[in-house]
């Protein structure tokens, strides 16, 4: 799912945990606020998750360790703070 560059504003909703088959979603540069839903979770099929340059904060879910597919994270250019968790070890 290609949604960069978009000006894309408001939160990630918790229903994208929905999303079972999606294997990418690119959703950087746009103005996505808020934390990561706990339901990314759900996504075990995801490779790949682009939310750079947006406006997310807080910290990252522990569910996202569940996303077993999961090749790359790019969440740089946000105000997400604290530690990885350790959950993120699950991954392979």
């Amino acid at each position: 799912l290609y949604l960069y560059d978009n000006a894309l504003s408001g939160t990630l909703p918790t229903e994208v945990g929905n999303m079972s088959a999606l294997t990418a979603l690119w959703l950087y540069n746009n103005a996505v606020s808020g934390t990561l839903p706990s339901e990314v979770g759900n996504l075990s099929v995801m490779k790949l998750l682009y939310l750079y340059d947006n406006a997310l904060s807080g910290t990252l879910p522990t569910e996202v360790g569940n996303m077993s597919a999961l090749t790359a994270l790019w969440l740089y250019n946000n105000a997400v703070s604290g530690t990885l968790p350790s959950e993120v070890g699950n991954l392979s």
